[in-house]
């Protein structure tokens, strides 16, 4: 009531209430909506979940309504954006449309118009294309989609580039704002070069003074943790970076124009005017900037200098230099009156006129004048300063003080894979240079590669990086190229420099569509463009370096550490734009690459100040018209300036789906050319497996942060150990494609029951089966080995179906704990030759493998062999008929096996084990491979059998289930009766025996007192051989016809592919 008595009036005090109340219903509304939203929001979860059945673990982040065109035709629904999943789903007038595209499958995502189309977006997934459209937010979306499929692409194909701390490594945790909030960091990164932890906190809308032209610059001030930025809107192209470190002091100018300074030191200071909330701002400034002890911008503590050297320091046992080596084998001689020289002095008065007027260091103002200057070549004294103030390594190596002197003494002496790379090219560096014919630049060289590969094991080394630190070394010192390099590899130029080149391949990507936009006449000409990215890699990886003399070279590493990639992509159009004319008459790609390689060695820099001891020669130039690397920069500038960094940035996000896919399909088609030749699915079978098993490996990985078979993901690794699966991941897939009991049945629902024991026996049979294409036990299963054991099940023999069946009950208990064991050959360390040797050898023997080689199965391995085949035969038209053939070979088995004990009872001494032949085979056997022998006596099992059947399951006995129709006296093992309801130590004596002996009485249990000899009924366990349950079975034309038929082979993959990840929802918990 204190604030009404400052009203004279009581109309006053009514009108001063009504506006508060007004206030407070207008705050209350807005907070309506966004209960409302998510409520909404809320049951758009359950539609999603009970839509698609995707695992709860699948994060929703946002749903649009929109229009699925199939044809010509719009299906309006509903567009779901989950982190891994692109879905939507119509359903209108009894037509349903339900899609669910994985985004890492997407290959390309843009924006597209058409006559029937205006504005849509276009998705296309192993070569299908989905259009949407009808959307109210159609940039919001595709820039969301766009996020979310190179997310998904980066941590699952591009592991070694994906940071374990990224804000989005955790799936389930993503939300709308996040990818946003990420999205804005990431430009605010790159577009000031700030380094990787600057995340963008504030912005505000203000002008800033220039005091060079004397008028204000309307632009946006960027506030991070430690840096206060500013980019100009009004074409004036000016932006300004200060380091927070280095402010003095913050003062409100002027509260009627919202005006504030900033002080900073040198006696310099920035006014920025008509800041909304200028208050706030400074608070900010005030409370981020902390004093640097720093005497200067960018000094770092300085360490002490050796006393027999003054150009050196010691860091560690090697010395480490601290002068750019142009310095040491080239000084600078002020008294030259060299015509060059004298034009590099009127170049560096230029530039200290520059900052005297836009200032130096830190702070400086970067505008058009700034660009112009470097176009025209930066001077040599000049040149180490700023490429360190441009690519923003002034303030890496500014807040890290000392670390490169720390890495070294931990790096130096340690081996490895890279340090051995780095050796072999260290003398390929320049090697014409005198500063890299000597041990001085030899070993600067290699302690700068060395400490990266430190840092950067995801990166390491790689070839080009050597070629780029030799430039980067004769114009910065020592630390300071290596803070250059870092700024290079992590953010100027990301992805180049990793074992696919990812993202050289995605500049050369834009460089084509690039050339489709401003070289229409070469497009016309050249339907195929992708001669111009083969030719152009060196020219992206090196920054033409390797194609241009060095004198030629640095003025493009000029422009590089000013423009970025944009400058590169601009060269290379004037390369092309300037030889246009000789390219339209070339008949052939190598007629074009001679005329682009005459044309780099016509290049000069007539300006250069360097004596002829350091220039490159390129031979007799005197036959042939030269050309200005100033001129062709400048004319670079002219005619493709117009090429904006936003517009660079968006095209490289839009091709890296494009060319990821394309190295995945390449590696796909490399796979499968090697496989093609060893099994017998057709090549479209065998494509369509290969993408369940990658499908699988993914599923695997989508909501699992750590995942095993992510983390052991290496792109290093041949083609065939790219994906592999683990225990659980392999054991899933492997059961929905096994041919016997996964035929989706007419009715499910009924169905479920019955076959419930079978599947579970049936998934028991795919834990043996890793066992047994587990060679190396490392705990993975790449593809071949995979699709070998699948092809033995689909298109295998009779008598190879059936010993597949026999070595997995031979197989030792695979408990899948999950455990990935890696073997000595993975990994990108050192390998063992011996090792790969003796793999091999290993392979050439399984090639010759013998049924005659295999070990016999005992008691327990033989009754749970029994029930597998009980459970494969489960819901075949001639069930009845296989469970009496196998009931009948059994019994045939064990009526051996008593013949056998009954000899050897009869027999007056103690001899081994008789032999008993087989019955003759019927026509239908008369292929087998060799005669059976006799069923012999042998020692307790030493090998363990699969967890469904356990020699302690196996004990005592019970009552078995009545005989299928037909088989009096025959009482099969039925895929339901478990297996402690069978009992192999109790046989019967009569011809009506079954495996469970319940038609006759048991045979004595061995006597276990020391010194009585075993009873002549039950000498020892029995075991039978491959060849007798061959030529036994062989006999039955049942199963013979019943394993030999064809396996339809098509239906199964389209059941996989259906109930995948249905099956993944039931397994991920």
């Amino acid at each position: 009531m204190r604030t009404l008595s400052v009203f004279d009036s009581g109309d006053d005090i009514t009108s001063f209430v009504q506006g508060k109340i007004r206030g407070l219903i207008a705050e209350e509304g807005k907070g309506a909506p966004d209960t409302q939203e998510q409520e909404r929001f809320r049951e758009a979860v359950l539609r999603f979940e009970h839509l698609f059945g995707l695992p709860r673990q699948e994060k929703l982040v946002t749903y649009y309504s929109c229009s699925y065109w199939r044809g010509r035709v719009p299906n309006q629904g509903w567009m779901y954006l989950s982190t891994h999943f692109l879905c939507f789903y119509s359903y209108l007038l009894g037509n349903e449309v339900k899609l669910a595209l994985p985004w890492d499958e997407v290959s390309r995502l843009e924006r597209a118009s058409s006559v029937l189309l205006t504005e849509s977006i276009r998705v296309c997934v192993r070569g299908e294309e989905h259009y949407f459209s009808m959307l109210l937010h159609l940039q919001q979306t595709y820039l969301l989609m766009q996020q979310l499929a190179a997310y998904a692409v980066t941590r699952l194909f591009d592991k070694e580039t994906f940071d374990a701390d990224h804000p989005l490594s955790d799936p389930p945790r993503i939300t709308q704002r996040a990818l946003e909030v990420h999205a804005r960091n990431q430009a605010f990164r790159a577009f000031f070069r700030l380094p990787c932890e600057e995340n963008l906190c504030e912005v505000y809308e203000s002008f800033l003074w220039l005091p060079f032209s004397h008028h204000n610059t309307l632009g946006k001030i960027c506030v991070s943790e430690r840096y206060l930025c500013f980019a100009s809107q009004d074409g004036s192209q000016c932006h300004l970076i200060l380091p927070l470190r280095e402010v003095v002091a913050v003062e409100l100018v002027d509260p009627g124009s919202r005006a504030l300074s900033v002080s900073v030191r040198g006696k310099r200071g920035f006014r920025f005017s008509e800041v909304r909330d200028f208050e706030r701002l400074a608070a900010t400034i005030r409370r981020k900037c902390v004093p640097s002890t720093s005497p200067q911008h960018s000094a770092v503590t300085q360490l002490p200098l050796c006393d027999d050297e003054e150009e050196m320091m010691v860091g560690q046992k090697k010395a480490v230099s601290t002068e750019a080596l142009m310095n040491v084998f080239h000084p600078h001689d002020t008294e030259n009156l060299d015509p060059k020289m004298l034009k590099e002095r009127m170049k560096e008065q230029l530039w200290q006129i520059h900052f005297a007027e836009y200032g130096r260091g830190s702070g400086m103002f970067c505008t058009k004048k700034t660009r112009d200057l470097v176009v025209r070549g930066i001077p040599e004294t000049l040149r180490g300063e700023l490429w360190m103030l441009f690519s923003g390594a002034v303030n890496d190596m500014a807040v890290h003080p000392g670390y490169y002197t720390s890495l070294l003494e931990e790096c130096m002496g340690s081996s490895s894979l890279a340090c051995d790379e780095i050796e072999r090219d260290l003398h390929r560096s320049l090697p014409e240079h005198p500063a890299f014919q000597t041990d001085t630049g030899i070993s600067a060289l290699r302690r700068v590669l060395t400490a990266y590969a430190y840092r950067n094991p995801k990166i390491g080394y790689c070839q080009a990086m050597n070629i780029l630190t030799s430039v980067l070394l004769l114009y910065a010192k020592e630390e300071e190229a290596f803070w250059l390099l870092v700024a290079v590899c992590e953010r100027m130029l990301p992805d180049y420099f990793n074992r696919r080149i990812i993202g050289a391949l995605v500049d050369q990507a834009v460089f084509e569509e690039l050339i489709r936009d401003h070289l229409t006449q070469l497009t016309d000409h050249m339907s195929d463009l992708s001669f111009f990215s083969s030719v152009s890699l060196s020219w992206f990886l090196t920054l033409f370096i390797s194609v241009l003399p060095i004198e030629s070279a640095v003025n493009v590493v000029d422009c590089f550490f000013y423009d970025g990639i944009r400058a590169v992509l601009q060269l290379a159009l004037a390369v092309l734009h300037h030889n246009v004319d000789s390219l339209l008459c070339c008949s052939d790609d190598a007629e074009a690459v001679t005329i682009l390689n005459r044309f780099f060695d016509s290049v000069t820099n007539k300006d250069s100040p360097l004596p002829a001891t350091v220039q490159q020669a390129t031979g007799d130039r005197s036959a042939q018209p030269t050309v200005d690397i100033t001129d062709l920069i400048r004319e670079a500038y002219e005619n493709f300036g117009n090429i904006q960094w936003e517009e660079v940035e968006s095209m490289r996000k839009r091709n890296k789906l494009y060319v990821v896919q394309t190295l995945e399909e390449t590696t796909k088609q490399n796979v499968l050319r090697v496989i093609a030749q060893d099994v017998k699915f057709s090549a479209t079978q065998l494509e369509e497996l290969y993408w369940l098993f990658k499908r699988q490996h993914f599923i695997s990985c989508y909501w699992n942060q750590s995942s095993s078979t992510l983390l052991n993901h290496d792109p290093s690794l041949p083609y065939l150990d790219q994906y592999q699966l683990g225990h659980g991941q392999f054991c899933s897939l492997f059961s929905l494609l096994l041919p016997w009991g996964n035929s989706p049945p007419s009715n499910t629902h009924t169905c479920v029951h019955s076959h419930s024991h079978t599947h579970s026996h049936l998934h028991s049979l795919a834990r043996s089966a890793f066992c047994l294409a587990d060679q190396n036990e490392d705990g993975l299963i790449n593809f071949r080995e995979f699709i070998c054991a699948l092809d033995v099940l689909y298109n295998g023999s009779f008598t190879e179906k059936l010993k597949f069946l026999f070595k997995l009950h031979l197989q030792p208990d695979c408990g899948g704990d999950g455990v990935i064991r890696k073997s000595p050959e993975r990994g990108r360390g050192k390998f063992d030759l011996q090792e790969y040797l003796k793999q091999w050898q290993d392979e050439l023997q399984k090639k010759d493998d013998n049924i005659k080689h295999l070990p016999r199965i005992n008691q327990t391995q033989f009754i749970c062999l029994s029930k597998t085949l009980y459970s494969v035969f489960h819901g075949d038209e001639e069930e009845e008929h296989l469970y009496c053939a196998v009931a009948r070979v059994t019994s045939l088995l064990l009526r051996m096996e008593e013949v056998g004990r009954k000899l050897q009872e009869n027999s007056p001494t103690k001899t081994p084990p008789t032999t008993t032949q087989s019955p003759a085979p019927t026509p239908a056997a008369e292929q087998s491979p060799a005669p059976t022998p006799g069923l012999e006596q042998s020692p307790a099992p030493t090998s363990h059998t699969p967890e469904t059947c356990t020699p302690t399951e196996s004990e005592g006995t019970t009552k078995t289930p009545d005989s299928p129709p037909g088989c009096a006296g025959i009482s099969p093992v039925h895929p339901d009766t478990s297996p402690s309801d069978t009992n192999p130590t109790s046989t019967t004596s009569t011809a009506t025996s079954s495996p469970t002996g319940t038609h006759s009485s048991t045979l004595d249990t061995p006597s276990d007192t020391p010194g009585d000899p075993p009873s002549p009924a039950a000498g020892g366990d029995w075991s039978f051989s491959f060849e007798q349950i061959l030529a036994s079975l062989l006999n039955e034309p049942t199963v013979v016809r019943f394993f030999e038929q064809t396996v339809d082979a098509d239906t199964l993959i389209e059941y996989a592919r259906s109930a995948q990840l249905r099956d993944a929802r039931t397994h991920v918990k």
